[in-house]
């Protein structure tokens, strides 16, 4: 009895420590260093309305990606099986665009963040030599593929949140709790779009199969369901931490509203949001902090890219050093140029492959019976369709596409292809039951 009491009490804490190891990954993998200088300006633009913009960010900035995390856990397997039920070739397709994406715009904007945060405020040096000098080193740590990132990556999220949770405690403490009058239009949609930016959603459905894999290598007695429960329950705690330290920085950047030129960047203003709560040495600590934090991002991305790439080829080693190269190319050429241009120059692949991949992500994480191939093809397929005018209006071609769209719920805000994909879903939903009825 005391030996079965003594195994029972083992057993438990073994499972705590797994969901604490794996909340704390799933945290480490969304809460990427360039994601922190998207909240703080969002609130600073928000003023008293900051808590609608949280809302929006935090709805496509942490709840898709924790539910991206969950449908692999459904799924137990890669990228390429998120979009197959669509078909083996828009799977394909949608693949390579992901991990296109990846390595031409947040990898390089690791780089700009770095020399925006680290370098630029301290020395005179330009940002083409930064990046230069940066993705030379990317290259050699993915080729080499040191273990050192790891240990790194172990050592910074923490040391980033503990820097984080003083400068947000310190603002909330110190700072009268008294907000500008918001010039946004539309805050929650605003919040919405600028979730897409942190591409957490696109991380999801990219790295979450490394956390289903290391759970696998664990847990090998562990049961689907058990597994399944695992993921569930350390995802929920990684998304409260997560809305935790974006809904902290947003009321942070809100509580400064008025203190800083309005005009600021995103990086000036969270530098100087923590010189303001931290002081000059804590702002600086910040600045080398999340240098290595982007470094480890940067490394992460090209190596998977790479990955992807051998994979599809035969698991050539000249392919993955080839795509590696490519990845730190482009890291130069894009790097170099200042953070909010890199956030521009995203929208409008932001506005079309999000739209695609939430409904991906939805469509999985949903039980079977209502996501049949047949749904998946066709609610894809109106995703697709009804993104494009979003797509376009966001490389000016709005106002030619304004007769044909403008009756379109939601459309002003961007966000168009939401009730014709729900819309469609219900639809084919209801077609396929009555196919299924008649057949019984």
């Amino acid at each position: 009895m005391k030996d079965t009491i003594l195994k029972t009490n083992y057993q438990q804490r073994q499972n705590k420590k797994t969901l604490t190891v794996t909340a704390f990954a799933l945290f480490s993998l969304f809460f990427g260093a360039g994601n922190l200088v998207l909240p703080s300006l969002l609130g600073f633009k928000s003023g008293n309305l900051w808590w609608l913009v949280t809302l929006g960010f935090c709805i496509s900035g942490v709840l898709i990606p924790i539910l991206g995390i969950m449908a692999h856990a459904k799924l137990q397997g890669t990228l390429f099986d998120f979009a197959k039920k669509v078909s083996p070739l828009f799977s394909a397709i949608y693949c390579y665009i992901i991990y296109a994406i990846a390595i031409a715009l947040p990898s390089p904007r690791t780089a700009s963040v770095t020399h925006e945060m680290a370098i630029q405020p301290f020395w005179n040096s330009s940002s083409l030599l930064t990046s230069l000098i940066y993705f030379v080193l990317v290259f050699a740590f993915a080729i080499n593929r040191s273990k050192v990132l790891d240990l790194l990556g172990k050592l910074l999220t923490p040391g980033i949140l503990i820097i984080l949770m003083a400068i947000i405690a310190t603002t909330i403490f110190t700072v009268d709790f008294d907000f500008v009058a918001s010039e946004m239009e539309r805050p929650f949609s605003m919040g919405i779009l600028e979730g897409y930016q942190t591409f957490d959603a696109i991380g999801a459905v990219v790295v979450g199969a490394v956390i289903i894999i290391s759970i696998n290598m664990k847990e090998k007695t562990a049961s689907f369901q058990e597994k399944k429960a695992l993921i569930a329950r350390a995802g929920l705690w990684a998304g409260i931490g997560l809305f935790l330290i974006y809904g902290g920085l947003i009321l942070t950047g809100a509580l400064f509203g008025g203190a800083f030129d309005n005009d600021i960047s995103r990086t000036a203003l969270l530098r100087g949001i923590s010189a303001e709560t931290l002081g000059q040495k804590g702002n600086f600590l910040l600045s080398v902090l999340v240098s290595f934090a982007c470094f480890t991002t940067a490394v992460g991305i090209v190596t998977g890219a790479a990955d992807f790439i051998k994979g599809r080829f035969n698991n050539s080693e000249m392919a993955y050093r080839v795509t590696a190269l490519i990845g730190c190319l482009l890291g130069i050429l894009v790097g170099q140029f200042d953070v909010s241009y890199i956030i521009q120059v995203a929208v409008p692949v932001l506005m079309f492959i999000y739209p695609i991949t939430i409904i991906l992500i939805l469509l999985n994480v949903i039980p079977e019976k209502w996501s049949s191939s047949k749904v998946f093809k066709r609610v894809v397929g109106v995703t697709i369709l009804f993104s494009i005018p979003d797509f376009l209006g966001s490389i000016g071609l709005g106002e030619q596409m304004d007769p044909f769209v403008n009756w379109i719920p939601f459309s002003e805000y961007q966000l168009g292809w939401v009730l014709p994909a729900l819309v469609a879903f219900l639809i084919f939903n209801m077609i396929d039951g009555k196919q299924m009825a008649a057949k019984t």
